[in-house]
C-alpha cells in the first residue's frame, strides 16, 4: 500500500476519534482535540492527492477511498456540528443531498467505463467547506457567553459560512449533473 493509501485510510480512522471528542463534555479541552483531529485530518485529504500525482501514485483503491473518506469526514463534522446547535440543519440536508447525487453518478458511470474525476467546482467546495467547518469549531472553541455580542456575532459568521459552502455544493453538483446528464438521461 502506498503512501497516499495510508493517509487516506489515516483520515477515515480520525473520523471516530474526531467525533467522540467533538460530541463529548466530560473531557477537558475535548472541543480543541476534536478541531486539531480535524485539521490533521483535513491536511491529509491535502497532501495524499498531491503526493499521488506528483509521485505518479495514483490507484484505483485511492480514486474510491478519497472522495468516500472526505464526505465521512465532513458529514461526519457537519452532523456534530448540527447536534450542538452550531449550525442548521437545512443546509446539511442540502450538502449531504448533493454528496449522495454525486455518488450515484458516480456508480452510474463507472457502469459505463466512465470515471467523475473531482473538478474544480467540486475541489473548492470541497476546500471552503473544510475551511468553514474549521472556522465555525475555531469559535466554538473560543465559548463566547450566549446572548453575548460575541455570540451573536459568531452565529451570523457559522451561518454565513455554511450557507456559502452549500451554494459552492449546490452549484459544483449541478455542473456534475450537466457534465454526465447523459448517462441518466431516462429518454435514452
Amino acid at each position: 500500500m502506498n503512501l497516499p493509501n495510508k493517509l487516506t485510510i489515516l483520515r477515515v480512522i480520525l473520523v471516530p476519534f474526531f467525533v467522540f471528542f467533538m460530541l463529548t463534555d466530560f473531557i477537558p479541552f475535548s472541543k480543541i482535540i476534536a478541531l486539531v483531529i480535524f485539521i490533521a485530518a483535513s491536511v491529509t485529504d491535502a497532501l495524499d492527492g498531491h503526493i499521488a500525482r506528483s509521485r505518479n501514485l495514483v490507484t484505483t483503491f485511492g480514486k474510491f477511498l478519497d472522495p468516500l473518506a472526505d464526505k465521512v469526514l465532513v458529514i461526519s463534522a457537519l452532523i456534530c456540528m448540527t447536534e450542538l446547535g452550531l449550525v442548521g440543519a437545512v443546509p446539511v440536508i442540502i450538502i449531504v443531498a448533493r454528496e449522495f447525487m454525486v455518488s450515484g453518478l458516480r456508480l452510474v458511470t463507472a457502469n459505463e467505463g466512465i470515471v467523475v474525476a473531482a473538478g474544480i467546482w467540486g475541489k473548492l467546495k470541497t476546500a471552503f467547506t473544510m475551511i468553514a467547518i474549521v472556522v465555525i469549531m475555531a469559535g466554538m472553541c473560543i465559548g463566547f457567553e450566549p446572548g453575548t455580542t460575541g455570540a451573536a456575532v459568531m452565529n451570523i459568521a457559522n451561518q454565513t459560512l455554511i450557507w456559502i459552502a452549500t451554494a459552492l455544493t449546490v452549484i459544483s453538483g449541478g455542473i456534475y449533473l450537466k457534465g454526465y446528464w447523459k448517462y441518466i438521461d431516462s429518454s435514452k
